[in-house]
């Protein structure tokens, strides 16, 4: 087995560019600079999902249309129409 440490090039103090930084970290791996990171906890709250279902290309710009008259979104469209099919009671679009 190699023993041999292999050499690590210095860490700039700064990048001028982010694009000067892409470049650095492309050729050069974090866990070589420990010193460079601190760890940080934090707390995040998922506030929506997203889902995919398939649909057929001609109903995409149905809805499309359809949520433009609307002045909506397809995806409330959508949950509105699924929503409507599934409990009849609720209000609709």
């Amino acid at each position: 087995m190699n023993d041999k440490k292999k050499a690590i090039d210095p860490l700039p103090e700064e990048f001028a560019t982010y694009e000067e930084a892409a470049e650095f970290w492309e050729t050069h791996d974090t866990t070589d600079y420990p010193e460079a990171f601190r760890t940080v906890e934090m707390e995040g709250e998922l506030r929506r999902r997203h889902y995919e279902v398939e649909i057929e290309p001609d109903l995409v710009q149905l809805l499309q249309q359809y949520a433009q008259t609307k002045r909506s979104t397809v995806s409330h469209v959508v949950s509105s129409i699924v929503r409507q099919q599934l409990n009849p009671a609720s209000p609709s679009v």
